[in-house]
């Protein structure tokens, strides 16, 4: 009796250990989440108030003629374009102020689309800033200083994806009317707050860098921007080369420590890296860059070959990207048609 007693006990032993084992596996099935992040220059979009700070054709009620309606106008051209991403997270180049930034998001709800959380640097008065919105609680926000009066401040933000924190540096650096060593005064900085983060930190560099993915390359070709013996910020200074060659998926995950990163323009055919065009020529300006710890499968994963450009047959014109559209050459009036001169980027992350 005691024999039998004892080989039940055993046997609901292990039924409860294996309906546990199986409750554990439903339950973390149901938590992992799977989530697009996305990239998306939107070219200016300004408020009505007036700062001194404003382009000459973004001067409220000037002539000109951004006012109301062409406001109202961009920004349901814009919502159209991120409700299409469908992302859960989108960072955000050349947004004015937090009043433009509420506009925005003001505009998507009333598409049916809501992202409740949503920051913008506002430490600098500069004319265009860095923000994001989110479907994730933010739990952190730090604005990173350029050593650059005119330098736009990058954005660090803290999500917190279902109890797993990530970090994404919102940025948008100088333009190529500048040369090189004003890139790489970004570069510096961000590499500076990349190297106080653990090596096993889960976190993605992204935005406008107005910088090609292989710029180590192409820079070679251009006098004017080469003003630092062919040293780049995008490949040299934030480690997404190793030698000559680009870091690879292989090189990253292998690496010690967390020294070196990885561009996932990488994981698209040569012919289609790009979302910007200059003149015609396919530019890779929008990046978005990894870390390690994104393929140790703990906390948020990259979900591997999911990074693409958001290129619906909307967004070009005349075979060319459909900005926004202003008369003479961009010095007229505004004509309330088109979208951004630059291509959304994205990719997908998971808890699993």
């Amino acid at each position: 009796m005691v024999k039998l007693k004892n080989m039940l006990n055993r046997f609901i032993t292990k039924v409860l250990i294996t309906f546990i084992l199986f409750c554990s596996a439903f339950v973390t099935s149901i938590e992992a989440v799977t989530f697009k992040i996305a990239s998306y220059n939107v070219e200016n979009l300004f408020d009505l108030k007036k700062d001194g700070t404003e382009y000459s054709t973004y001067i409220p009620d000037s002539p000109s003629g951004w006012n109301r309606m062409m406001l109202d106008k961009k920004t349901s051209n814009l919502a159209r374009v991120i409700k299409g991403l469908n992302a859960e997270v989108v960072a955000l180049q050349e947004i004015e102020s937090k009043k433009a930034l509420i506009l925005l998001v003001k505009k998507l709800k009333s598409n049916a689309v809501n992202y409740p959380y949503y920051k913008i640097t506002t430490a600098k008065p500069t004319a265009v800033k860095c923000a994001i919105i989110s479907k994730f609680p933010i739990i952190n926000k730090k604005e990173i200083e350029v050593d650059d009066d005119s330098a736009r401040n990058i954005l660090k933000i803290t999500l917190n994806i279902k109890g797993a924190p990530f970090i994404i540096f919102v940025n948008h650096w100088k333009s190529k009317r500048g040369p090189e060593s004003c890139r790489i005064k970004y570069a510096k900085a961000l590499k500076k707050e990349i190297d106080k983060l653990p090596d096993d930190s889960d976190f993605i560099l992204t935005g406008d860098f107005n910088s090609g993915y292989n710029e180590y390359k192409t820079i070679k070709y251009s006098n004017r921007l080469n003003d630092t013996r062919g040293i780049t910020g995008i490949n040299h200074i934030l480690m997404t080369i190793k030698g000559s060659k680009m870091v690879n998926e292989d090189f990253l995950i292998k690496q010690k420590g967390n020294e070196y990163l990885y561009n996932l323009w990488l994981e698209l055919g040569k012919g289609k890296r790009w979302s910007y065009l200059f003149f015609g020529k396919k530019r890779s300006l929008d990046n978005m860059i990894i870390s390690k710890g994104l393929y140790d499968n703990k906390g948020i994963s990259y979900v591997d070959n999911s990074f693409g450009r958001f290129s619906p047959e909307y967004l070009f014109y005349k075979k060319g990207i459909y900005r926004w559209q202003i008369s003479k050459k961009g010095k007229g009036r505004h004509l309330g048609k088109g979208y951004s001169d630059h291509l959304p980027i994205f990719a997908l992350f998971s808890t699993k």
